[in-house]
């Protein structure tokens, strides 16, 4: 399996961006989702997507301004960002594979992946 992401680029604070990943080499049925990892940082949690229902979830920091979404006959998954801040900085890791658990408002986790794409840089400047 092959997760390729594009759509990074330099944004303005309050600016959007769409990242896409593609998904290629067999028919993606897991979970698939984003990581960002900001220089000097580890890799944390940004959104995440059930293949089956298009469930959502997202960590705290995104929630509300960030949108995951897919496209099942592309086997693409999508991250619209708005509202963007400079601490949204960082390489976007696109994501397959692994567990989703429903924080119940205690935040939302994903682990155990199984598939990376190479990353994504989103800069974001005032």
């Amino acid at each position: 399996v092959q997760l390729v992401e594009s759509g990074g680029g330099l944004v303005r604070t309050g600016g959007s961006l769409r990242l896409s990943c593609t998904a290629s080499g067999r028919t993606f049925s897991y979970p698939m989702g984003w990581f960002r990892q900001a220089p000097g940082k580890e890799r944390t949690f940004v959104a995440a997507i059930l293949w089956q229902d298009g469930k959502t979830y997202y960590a705290d920091s995104v929630r509300g301004r960030f949108t995951i979404s897919r496209d099942n006959a592309k086997n693409t998954v999508y991250l619209q960002m708005n509202s963007l801040e400079f601490e949204d900085t960082a390489v976007y890791y696109c994501a397959g594979g692994g567990t989703v658990v429903d924080g119940k408002g205690r935040g939302d986790h994903y682990y155990g992946i199984g598939y990376w794409g190479k990353g994504t840089l989103v800069t974001v400047s005032s």
